[in-house]
């Protein structure tokens, strides 16, 4: 039976992704960014491109990547999600960028997906999902003018507030494509967000100049590979927020006394840290099951990244309700960190699906259209 195992070279990619996230998204940089405009630090998003290369590993050498794999990348981002890094991860590295990738070679494409990966610009990806997966009858943008224009409106777009691009599905003439728009041509109405970490806007295009990046003949394929990916490399974030949060609990346990002991002696806090660990080895587990066969193509990308979301969603959010319940009256204040982490797993469990909805999807692929012909897509959005 395989077993997985970080490479040497991703136990050092970790510690150096560890470091500039403590340097960089400490509390209190955090909690600033999060009130500013825009909500990230440019010139750090810039680094993260281009001096630590962390956000295109998975992309090829040849289409300007670093050439490593989706789990070089997945590392990366749980060291980040364990920080709550401001920027715009989940719109250009989780969704953008694996939609690029898949997609074929073109003008706009290969314009595109350089600047994306050295932090140059930033993206969002203004694709309505069902739960997680896409629905061409979902779209609401039409490209109109033959196709070189879009028009239409898409609602609670994560990252769109302060994107340099909007990818957007839009009908055109043949169908559904997927398009590049320059973000100044869209009207944005920023949003009030439950997490102030990750901020969404509403777009209105109208007749809003864009370029062609994937035709009907492959739009459907390369978005439904972006939410996939998206989909698992949310999960690992929340591996990482997990794992942070755990670790504040369980040291607290240690530290904090209740008639002459630590809380942590106590059996009920005893057991209730050890049920939150079991839930984050067991996200972690699922997560990175879900990128392995992404990368590797071994397994059903659809089945694999709905069990990661719907394992991953449930237990941030419990880490983040329990570990509160651990701190007692200071986890409540708007001093601890433990609010932020709670506020993001809250809005995590209702991006691209609910644990209850990949749950159920989960169930219709395995017990009512499981098809063993189904062949495996590998990380770059096309078949073995």
């Amino acid at each position: 039976m395989a077993e997985f195992t970080f490479s040497t070279e991703q136990q050092e990619l970790r510690k150096a992704v560890r470091r500039f996230a403590a340097d960089n998204f400490d509390e209190e940089t955090v909690r600033r960014l999060m009130e500013s405009d825009p909500r990230f630090d440019p010139k750090v998003w810039a680094r993260l491109g281009a001096e630590l290369g962390v956000l295109g590993l998975a992309v090829p050498e040849s289409a300007g990547g670093v050439g490593g794999t989706l789990v070089d990348q997945a590392v990366a981002v749980e060291e980040l999600g364990a920080a709550l890094a401001c920027g715009p991860l989940f719109g250009t590295v989780y969704l953008a960028i694996p939609a690029l990738v898949a997609a074929s070679a073109g003008a706009a494409r290969d314009e595109l997906l350089p600047e994306l990966i050295e932090g140059r610009k930033t993206a969002a990806f203004a694709v309505a999902d069902q739960a997680g997966a896409f629905d061409p009858a979902a779209v609401t943008l039409t490209a109109t003018d033959g196709d070189v224009t879009v028009s239409g409106t898409v609602a609670r777009v994560v990252d769109a507030d302060a994107a340099d691009v909007i990818l957007v599905a839009a009908n055109g003439s043949g169908g559904v494509g997927l398009y590049a728009v320059d973000a100044a041509a869209a009207q944005r109405t920023n949003l009030v967000t439950l997490d102030l970490t990750r901020p969404q806007a509403d777009l209105e295009f109208a007749s809003a100049p864009a370029q062609l990046i994937a035709g009907p003949d492959e739009a459907e394929r390369v978005i439904t590979h972006a939410l996939q990916v998206g989909s698992v490399l949310l999960a690992v974030e929340q591996v990482g927020a997990s794992q942070h949060l755990l670790d504040i609990a369980v040291e607290y346990a240690k530290t904090r006394l209740q008639f002459g002991r630590p809380i942590g002696s106590f059996q009920a806090v005893k057991h209730r840290l050890a049920d939150l660990l079991v839930d984050v080895e067991h996200a972690r587990s699922t997560a990175y099951h879900a990128v392995w066969a992404l990368t590797d193509g071994s397994d059903d990308p659809a089945l694999a990244a709905s069990i990661a979301q719907a394992t991953c969603s449930a237990a941030f959010s419990r880490v983040a309700r329990d570990a509160i319940q651990t701190l007692g009256g200071i986890g409540f204040t708007w001093e601890h960190q433990a609010h932020l982490y709670f506020k993001r797993a809250t809005t995590d469990a209702a991006l691209l699906g609910s644990a209850e909805q990949h749950r159920d999807r989960v169930a219709k692929l395995v017990l009512d259209t499981a098809a063993v012909e189904r062949v495996p897509e590998v990380a770059v959005g096309s078949p073995r």
